[in-house]
Formats: structure tokens, C-alpha cells, sequence
């Protein structure tokens, strides 16, 4: 099996970057992984239109653009529930990574950046991203939404510690134990914490 995703799967980015050759190797290193770029813009502003036009899977920006910032920007795409968003950011900028993470971006990259730290950066983004939504689609008051997805984050580290899991293998397993046993994420992510917090961990009855 090849690494190259298919065009089934190819997932469509849209980068913001006011610096053109940042841009361009972006561009090219999504390409390479089998990412299709389909949009590209040099400040916030644009970035937002086209966002909301293209509906990318992915969204990655830079924190420092003209115009509207990538922080403002980030807040609009994020608020809207377009796509998940990528932080770009500069070692002097290491502050701004918590405000980027109020805004709404899923995961960030320091530049100068290798194709080896996107990839990675990419994928949390996209998995975060599916995750919430998962979880939004079982509540709808935004107090409970936080409530459950704190559970659920509780609920995945106790699984990663008990059996080595990787975050993503952790929520996999809740979703899918909860749809076998026609209960929810949070029923299924309290079980989980009960019981590994008395030291024995059950597979949870049906």
C-alpha cells in the first residue's frame, strides 16, 4: 500500500502566508504528501472569503499578516465551523501559541519548519478536528459540549497510560465502543475513568 492518499481521501488545504516563498514551499511539501492545495491568499482577510467559499478540509495560517491577523482570522474560520485551522508561528511568537488555541487552531508549527514537523501538525489538526465534531454531534448546549469534551480527554490519557494508545487509537476506541453498546462518548468515557481509577479495566457490558 502506497503512502500517497487517493483522490478519495486527498484532503484539500488553503494556506495563508504574506510571505510568498514561505507559501511556496508549503505549498509544494502539502503537494508532495498528496495534499491538494486549493487556495491561497496573503493576508486574514482573504484567507476568511476564501475559506468560506472553498471549504477546504484544512486551513493553515500565519499568525503575522496584513490586513486582518492570522489570530482574527483563525477565530472567524474556527467560530464558523469551516475547517480545522493551523497556526504558523515564529520562535519570538511562543506567547501567542495559547491565544492561537483560544481562537480555535487545532495544532501550530514553529518556522522554519521541515516537511517531517507538517505532516504530523496536519494530521492532529484533522483528527482533532473530526473529534469535536463527533462529540458536538451528541449534545447541543455549549456548557455540556465542554463538560464531555473534558471527560473524553480524561477518559483518552487514562487510556493511553493503561495500554499505550496513541490519542487517536484512544478516541477511536470510545466512539466505537459507544456505538456497539448504544451509549454515548461521555457514558463510555465515565465508565472508563471508574474504572481504570479502581485499577481494573472491563471492557464495558453491553
Amino acid at each position: 500500500m502506497g503512502e500517497m492518499q487517493t483522490d478519495a481521501e486527498r484532503k484539500r488545504v488553503l494556506i495563508a502566508e504574506d510571505e510568498a516563498l514561505i507559501r511556496l514551499d508549503l505549498a509544494e511539501m502539502l503537494v508532495e504528501e498528496g495534499y491538494d492545495v486549493v487556495g491561497e491568499a496573503g493576508d486574514g482577510e482573504t484567507a476568511v472569503k476564501l475559506a468560506e467559499e472553498l471549504k477546504p478540509d484544512l486551513v493553515i495560517l500565519d499568525i503575522k499578516m496584513p490586513i486582518m491577523d492570522g489570530l482574527a482570522a483563525a477565530e472567524r474560520i474556527a467560530g464558523a465551523r469551516i475547517a480545522p485551522v493551523i497556526i504558523l508561528t515564529a520562535f519570538s511568537q511562543r506567547d501567542l501559541v495559547e491565544r492561537a488555541r483560544a481562537a480555535g487552531a487545532m495544532a501550530y508549527l514553529v518556522k522554519p519548519f521541515q516537511k517531517s514537523d507538517l505532516v504530523p501538525a496536519v494530521e492532529i489538526a484533522l483528527s482533532r478536528y473530526s473529534e469535536i465534531a463527533a462529540l458536538e454531534a451528541e449534545v447541543a448546549g455549549l456548557t455540556d459540549r465542554l463538560e464531555i469534551r473534558k471527560t473524553v480527554e480524561r477518559a483518552k490519557g487514562a487510556l493511553m497510560t493503561t495500554y499505550g494508545m496513541t490519542e487517536p487509537q484512544a478516541f477511536k476506541w470510545i466512539q466505537r465502543t459507544a456505538m456497539d453498546h448504544r451509549m454515548t462518548m461521555k457514558e463510555v468515557a465515565e465508565r472508563i475513568l471508574a474504572e481504570t481509577a479502581g485499577g481494573e479495566m472491563a471492557q464495558p457490558a453491553s
